[in-house]
């Protein structure tokens, strides 16, 4: 039984569903507290409800600095303090690079990268007075890169590095600053990226594991409380993702990228044609743009 938060407070952002929501839940299960940020109020406001006075929220886009920092330094005022973070929120994009807009490609890099300083920058002074710990989350594609994917697997790749970077600078001050690598969840944008894109769904099935396959969200948000209870530096989910931060110089090999390359040679123009018909570059749930893919 990993041990209880009893006068902790964390900070989560995207916090509104998926693996944000199952983390506020079982850290208030553990007897903590939580700070729920995120762009849903609707769905944050019925979370806090769940939890009681355990829990309260703000709406805050991961995309507005100001709309960050007012509402971390708000929960740490409600609070009295905030002893973890979980710099969650996030997003995905479909399509090629030769095929996405500028606006759809900017966004996921500006949520996932920058988002991401703007959630550590404000929150690390509240750290610093409670000798805390913030966890970054990545991705199993911080190591791998999946064609129809650039600017995710480019803006996972750079939330690790921010988050390594981060923990270097802040360790002298007692902070410490470690990284979630999950592989495929089960949440809406795993289930709606498959749904959407059946070429997806194909690719998916020919990559080695864990890339092949699909991890309960109980797992990961488990591994997360753990991580936290811990004060990890490296979050694994499910723990085979390691394997793939081992071997990522194979991967990117010229014998790795050979396999890659045939794999991407069949599948890239059904996927391209895939997200043509569907008319839209992201997950049905994220209403970012009005942009669609080019006739």
């Amino acid at each position: 039984m990993t041990k209880r938060f009893d006068g902790k407070v964390a900070l989560i952002t995207g916090a509104a569903r998926g693996i944000g929501a199952g983390v506020a839940r079982a850290y208030v299960a553990r007897g903590g507290k939580v700070a729920l940020l995120g762009l849903e109020p609707d769905l944050l406001k019925l979370l806090s409800d769940e939890l009681g006075e355990s829990a309260e929220w703000w709406e805050a886009d991961a995309r507005d600095g100001e709309a960050m920092t007012a509402g971390i330094n708000a929960a740490a005022a409600h609070f009295g303090r905030i002893d973890h973070v979980l710099a969650n929120a996030g997003i995905a994009s479909y399509g090629t690079v030769r095929q996405i807009d500028e606006a759809s490609f900017e966004r996921v890099i500006d949520i996932n990268i920058t988002g991401v300083f703007r959630t550590l920058h404000p929150a690390i002074p509240h750290l610093v007075e409670t000798k805390g710990h913030a966890l970054v989350v990545a991705s199993l594609a911080s190591f791998g890169n999946l064609a129809g994917l650039a600017s995710y697997n480019a803006s996972k790749a750079g939330a690790e590095s921010l988050a390594l970077v981060t923990n270097q600078e802040v360790n002298h001050l007692g902070v410490r600053v470690g990284v979630v690598h999950p592989g495929w969840i089960d949440t809406d944008i795993v289930r709606g990226a498959e749904d959407d894109l059946p070429t997806f769904r194909a690719i998916r099935k020919k990559l080695p594991y864990p890339a092949n396959s699909t991890t309960d969200l109980d797992e990961c948000v488990e591994a997360i409380i753990r991580g936290f209870a811990k004060r990890k530096t490296r979050v694994y989910v499910p723990r085979g993702v390691i394997v793939a931060n081992w071997t990522k110089s194979f991967v990117n090999s010229p014998v790795g990228a050979a396999i890659v390359l045939r794999i991407a040679k069949k599948h890239v123009p059904d996927l391209e044609r895939e997200v043509a018909a569907l008319g839209r570059f992201q997950h049905a749930h994220v209403p970012l743009t009005e942009a669609k893919p080019p006739e």
